[in-house]
C-alpha cells in the first residue's frame, strides 16, 4: 500500500494511492481511521489493515492540483546516518566506522516533493545526498535485531542536504546545523508500506540533477542494514511511529568530486529508489 500526506483546507490529511494513481482520503471512507499520519501509524498494524480496505473501497479523486506534503509531515525525531556505504567510504577515503554514526535534523528542514529545496544566504557549497528513509511503525526499545523490521511501518525517499561549508569546515564542524537548514530533508513522495517494498536490502537507488545520473548503487552496500539500525539506535532512546531514519548515502556525493559539483539555482534534483518510487525537487535560492 501507498500513503501520501495532502494538503488541505482542515490541514494535512492521508489519503492512499490506487494502482491508477488517484487519491483516497481514508477518513472519509472509515471515520475510525485518523487523517493524521502518526495518528494512523500509531494504530499499529490493524491500522494498515483497515486503511488497505478503505483505500480499496473508498471514492477517489484525481491527484491534478493536488499539493503533497512529506509523508510524516511532523515526525517526532529524525535521525540520519553517516558513512553507510562501503562505496561512499571508499571515495571519501575514510574507513568503514564500527558502529552506526547517527546524527539529526530538525523538522523544520521537511519539505515535500515538488517543494523547492532553498539554498540558504549562509552557505555556498550545498550538497546532495540520495537516501532511503526507514518509516517506524510500531514503538519500542531495546529491540533486538531479530525483530527490528517488525517495528517498520514502510519506507520512503529522501534527500540528505547538506551545507559542506558547515559540516566540515565551521569550528567544531557543525553536522546538525549544517543538515538543518530549512528545506534540507525533502522526503516522500509516498509512504510505502514494509510489505510491498519487501525485501529493502537490495534496491536499487540513485540520485539524477536535470537529468545526470550523480549516484548510482543498490542498499546492499549499506554497512549496517535497516533490522541493525533499529537495534543499534532503540537502544538509546524509544522508538516512536513515524520517527525517521535516513539510512545513509551511495557514492557520488558533490563534494567528493573532482572539481566539487554543489546544487545551483534552477537545478531540479530526483531521488528514484526501486519499488519506492521518485522524488523530485527544484532548487531556488533563497530571496
Amino acid at each position: 500500500m501507498r500513503l501520501v500526506c495532502i494538503a488541505s483546507d482542515s490541514g494535512p490529511r492521508v489519503a492512499g494511492v490506487r494502482r491508477d494513481g488517484w487519491y483516497v482520503d481514508l477518513q472519509r471512507t472509515d471515520s475510525s481511521l485518523h487523517s493524521d499520519m502518526l495518528q494512523l501509524l500509531s494504530l499499529g498494524r490493524d491500522g494498515l489493515r483497515r486503511a488497505e480496505s478503505a483505500l480499496a473501497t473508498g471514492q477517489a479523486t484525481r491527484p491534478d492540483g493536488v499539493k503533497l506534503l512529506p509523508p510524516v509531515p511532523r515526525p517526532e525525531k529524525i535521525f540520519c546516518i553517516g558513512l553507510n556505504y562501503a562505496d561512499h567510504a571508499r571515495e571519501t577515503g575514510k574507513e568503514p566506522p564500527p558502529e552506526p554514526v547517527v546524527f539529526s535534523k530538525f523538522i523544520t528542514a521537511l519539505r515535500g516533493h515538488g517543494e523547492p529545496i532553498v539554498l540558504p544566504r549562509l552557505s555556498d557549497q550545498v550538497d546532495f545526498e540520495a537516501e532511503l528513509v526507514v518509516v517506524i511503525g510500531e514503538e519500542g526499545r531495546h529491540i533486538p535485531k531479530e525483530k527490528a523490521l517488525l517495528h517498520v511501518a514502510g519506507y520512503t525517499c529522501g534527500n540528505d542536504v547538506s551545507a559542506r561549508d558547515w559540516q566540515n569546515h565551521k569550528p567544531g564542524r557543525q553536522w546538525l546545523l549544517g543538515k538543518s537548514f530549512d528545506s534540507f530533508a525533502p522526503l516522500g513522495p509516498e509512504l510505502v508500506t514494509a510489505d510491498e517494498v519487501g525485501d529493502a536490502g537490495d534496491l536499487r537507488i540513485q540520485l539524477r540533477i536535470d537529468g545526470q545520473t550523480m549516484q548510482d548503487s543498490r542498499t546492499s552496500q549499506l554497512i549496517f542494514g535497516v533490522a541493525e539500525l533499529i537495534r543499534y539506535i532503540s537502544g538509546v532512546c524509544t522508538l516512536r511511529p513515524g520517527d525517521l531514519i535516513f539510512t545513509g548515502t551511495p557514492p557520488g556525493v558533490g563534494f567528493a568530486r573532482q572539481p566539487p559539483v554543489f546544487l545551483q539555482p534552477g537545478n531540479v534534483v530526483e531521488v528514484e529508489i526501486e519499488r519506492i518510487g521518485i522524488l523530485r525537487n527544484p532548487v531556488m535560492k533563497e530571496m
